[in-house]
């Protein structure tokens, strides 16, 4: 299963035992438990989680990738989402930025890959600059290469509230950036394992195991 390890809540590195650990990684672990198999975790970026999907490096992705009409002619997935997402935008107190509309024109970064490019460009007329990852977009941001970044909004509320790295910045945007559902991703045509992660999901929700995991993670 492709997993993005680019910080908290979804996906980080813990620093004592350098496993994995977050959101997506609980999610990973507890499809394998279901289906009673071990699970290998392979890291994959914005950039590249498409790519290991159709080469058949992975056999799923749980990568922060939410559901668009565009993803969804590539590949196949559970219907039922496991949670739903949004971009949020983090920048410096002192940028002046309260509104979406104030990045009309402005420098603004994403990761290669995301979805919020589009609306970014053509909804509020930013300047979209595409990095690899969330990390290194971050540090764009840091290094004044852009005013603001555009990321799921998760991972920048636990940055700004939790990290005093990030205490002269902020997220001053309550609204997110369309908010989408988080799936699943499979190949199109592996019709047995779409159904059988559709089971677990539901199981998910039905359970309340999914808000449980939620809440560990510091999630909303």
């Amino acid at each position: 299963i492709g997993v993005i390890l680019s910080g908290p809540p979804f996906g980080s590195l813990d620093p004592a035992t350098q496993k994995p650990v977050g959101f997506n990684i609980d999610l990973a672990n507890n499809v394998a438990k279901h289906l009673g198999v071990d699970v290998e975790l392979t890291p994959v970026q914005p950039s590249n989680r498409v790519q290991f999907l159709q080469q058949g490096k992975v056999d799923a992705l749980i990568a922060n990738m939410e559901l668009t009409s565009e993803r969804a002619e590539i590949f196949s997935y559970p219907p039922t989402p496991f949670e739903e997402i949004g971009g949020a935008l983090i920048t410096r107190k002192d940028s002046g930025i309260k509104t979406w509309n104030d990045l009309r024109g402005k420098p603004v970064c994403v990761s290669q890959g995301s979805n919020y490019t589009k609306p970014l460009a053509e909804q509020y007329g930013a300047q979209v600059k595409a990095f690899r990852g969330q990390p290194e977009s971050l540090l764009a941001l840091r290094g004044n290469n852009c005013v603001a970044a555009v990321h799921v909004a998760p991972t920048l509320r636990l940055l700004v509230a939790r990290n005093p790295d990030w205490k002269d910045y902020t997220i001053p945007v309550s609204n997110d950036l369309i908010p989408s559902p988080s799936v699943i991703w499979v190949r199109k045509g592996e019709t047995d394992t779409q159904s059988a992660l559709e089971k677990i999901v539901q199981n998910w929700h039905r359970s309340g195991w999914l808000i449980d995991t939620e809440k560990k993670n510091g999630m909303q």
